[in-house]
């Protein structure tokens, strides 16, 4: 997919890892009337087998619905993506209602649009990163304590990431409290840019550093099926599902 001064290239990538049943679900849709406008969403389940996937399966659905009326030229995008987390915390609690599981889940999306401006919005600790090269530019916050305990100077990342208590998340989709929707803004994105969104499944097992040096000598298609790879191994037969979302901006004639 060609847009100004530069041509999208992307991936998605999906595992079960060394879970029984898959919970993680993944999106990347282009905009079926406008060429260049691209959504890109990672939700992580939780609540039990039927429970966790009923709720990311509600973030895809939610999503999907919102992506096919938004109008880059008409409508505001950080509210679109807002809708898109606040509807999807909606319908995962009246679907815990009728069920018998307590269905939560998290919620990393982005929209690119044409002129190559760039909204994310994410609850819950699936993540994105955005890449320039092999350098880290920004990343989402994780909604979770340990990351709380990062922030107050308690612990350092590499700390957190072997932390007890690394999966207690304080903000997702389906819990009492509406979610957070942290919002992102990325005025103009520029040939050599990366956007990754993944599960912690996926970041839990690398540094920033050896995402941006796999991102920027591979192709999407290649490095998700080596994050993948890679992930797996490192896991040692204890590795959550897996999944990301990986959108490269090339520049044209390459």
């Amino acid at each position: 997919m060609s847009t100004k001064g530069y041509r999208l290239t992307a991936s998605t990538g999906i595992h079960k890892g060394d879970r029984e049943y898959q919970q993680d679900q993944i999106a990347l849709i282009p905009h079926h009337r406008i060429n260049g406008c691209v959504l890109g969403v990672v939700a992580d389940g939780m609540g039990g087998r039927s429970g966790g996937r009923k709720a990311s399966d509600q973030v895809m659905l939610t999503c999907r619905q919102l992506f096919e009326r938004y109008s880059p030229d008409h409508d505001d995008t950080p509210s679109v993506l807002k809708q898109m987390v606040h509807e999807s915390h909606l319908v995962i609690k009246l679907t815990a209602i009728s069920a018998e599981q307590e269905p939560h889940s998290t919620i990393a999306a982005f929209i690119i649009d044409p002129d190559g401006e760039c909204w994310w919005a994410h609850a819950g600790d699936s993540r994105i990163y955005h890449f320039h090269s092999n350098t880290l530019v920004k990343r989402t916050m994780d909604h979770s304590y340990v990351q709380t305990l990062v922030d107050r100077g308690e612990l350092t990342e590499e700390e957190a990431n072997v932390h007890p208590q690394s999966n207690i998340l304080m903000g997702c989709l389906g819990a009492e409290e509406d979610p957070p929707a942290d919002l992102h803004h990325i005025q103009q994105l520029r040939p050599g840019d990366t956007l990754l969104a993944c599960s912690d499944g996926v970041w839990h097992y690398f540094s920033p550093d050896e995402l941006g040096s796999v991102l920027s000598s591979l192709s999407p298609r290649e490095a998700t099926e080596f994050l993948i790879e890679k992930a797996r191994q490192r896991a040692h037969g204890g590795g959550d599902n897996l999944s990301l979302v990986v959108v490269k901006l090339e520049p044209l004639g390459t």
